[in-house]
């Protein structure tokens, strides 16, 4: 298990909405291939929607960029 694996997982378990959101966000941004790195950000996105994050906004256009929604 990688250390980005591990810290998504502390976050999970904690119920930690905002490093969730970043966390997917890094992930999304270090995966090698577009279908896991829109993977990532999907779920970065929908937790930013969730908690009324700014960040919503940004997750959203790269998802647009990548053809994704």
């Amino acid at each position: 298990m990688s250390a980005l694996d591990a810290r998504l997982l502390a976050a999970h378990a904690e119920d930690d909405t905002a490093a969730l959101i970043t966390l997917y966000t890094e992930a999304g941004e270090q995966a090698p291939e577009e279908v896991a790195r829109a993977f990532y950000l999907t779920h970065a996105f929908i937790y930013a929607l969730e908690a009324g994050d700014a960040r919503a906004g940004t997750l959203h256009a790269n998802l647009k960029d990548m053809g994704r929604v």
